[in-house]
């Protein structure tokens, strides 16, 4: 093992947190220095622009799910990382909230020059308190990021009671009785709690899934779940987006999986980012647009029955 670069892998369901935890990681004082691979789902990227810190060290994959194809760009990611001068004392993969982690963990095992570099530290699966009931439900890769985990992570236990709290951790504990669980708000786990753990159990994972190791593995996608993404090449106008957004999340309510943006305001130097999850939306200005930035507006919505010719229109409507 020595030698070999650390690589957590840092997995949870649309909205659990996965970024917010990214980002704490990034911006502790631990003097490391990590390469941070993103992996979304559709056509446009916006979870690069939300991670904090690591401009140069970011690098994403657009093609849905980390599996199938994508290995084959996680391979060259590595392979190309491992060329570079410098080095780093670790690598985050973060995938997409609707992503098995099966294939991803496969990579370290079945590509030789991968696993000759890298080895798999462990799989930290980031739950929202709130909605994982309704998750267990309607999202088979929810149970399976949970079964994956080496480290769970519960967040927004603030938004549950404590009853509601011990049900949710009696439902992960029935799935997976072995994990290491933090509680957390606004993913606020220690990070030493996350990283170097060396705790990525392979005959766990064998018993899990039998053929873990075989190349013909797949996983299957929830086909009826689709991504809308809108790029408006500047700013939009806050009067006219925040209401038609609020008023899209309502109604739209559980059959919204994700919404995310970064927007540009005019006459506003910073950027302001908004996350959701169902109807629960959250945003706020954040850092200044810097000058090598081009001062567009993008967001993405995913869930089930999108009508993504009304969504274009309507976010185009609120263009400056």
């Amino acid at each position: 093992m020595s030698g070999k670069i650390p690589v957590t892998v840092l997995t949870g369901y649309l909205g659990a947190g996965k970024t917010t935890l990214l980002n704490r990681i990034l911006s502790e004082p631990h003097g490391k220095k990590f390469a941070v691979i993103v992996n979304e789902f559709g056509e446009v990227g916006i979870d690069n622009d939300l991670v904090v810190g690591a401009d140069e060290e970011v690098f994403e994959m657009n093609n849905g799910c980390v599996c199938c194809t994508v290995r084959g760009d996680l391979i060259r990611i590595i392979d190309g990382l491992m060329k570079r001068k410098g080095g780093f004392d670790g690598i985050i993969v973060e995938t997409t909230g609707l992503a098995d982690p099966a294939p991803v963990a496969q990579t370290f095992f079945m590509d030789q020059d991968v696993q000759e570099r890298t080895r798999l530290d462990a799989v930290v699966t980031v739950v929202d308190a709130r909605w994982l009931a309704l998750r267990l439900q309607d999202a088979p890769e929810a149970r399976n990021q949970i079964a994956f985990a080496d480290v769970l992570v519960l967040n927004k236990t603030d938004l549950v009671t404590p009853g509601e709290l011990e049900e949710v951790e009696r439902r992960i504990r029935a799935i997976n009785p072995y994990a290491k669980l933090h509680r957390a708000q606004n993913a606020n786990v220690p990070v030493a709690e996350v990283l170097d753990r060396n705790a990525f159990d392979l005959d766990r994972i064998l018993d899990i899934e039998p053929d873990f190791l075989e190349e013909g593995h797949h996983h299957h996608h929830n086909d009826d779940i689709q991504s809308v993404a809108v790029t408006i090449e500047g700013a939009v106008n806050p009067d006219r987006f925040l209401p038609w957004l609020n008023d899209f999340a309502q109604r739209a309510g559980a059959d919204l999986l994700r919404s995310k943006g970064i927007l540009a305001f005019p006459g506003e130097p910073r950027r302001f980012v908004f996350q959701g999850v169902h109807m629960m939306l959250d945003g706020d200005l954040q850092r200044e647009w810097r000058d090598d930035e081009k001062r567009a507006s993008k967001v993405v919505f995913i869930g089930r029955g999108l009508d993504r010719d009304a969504i274009e229109r309507a976010v185009k409507a609120c263009a400056v």
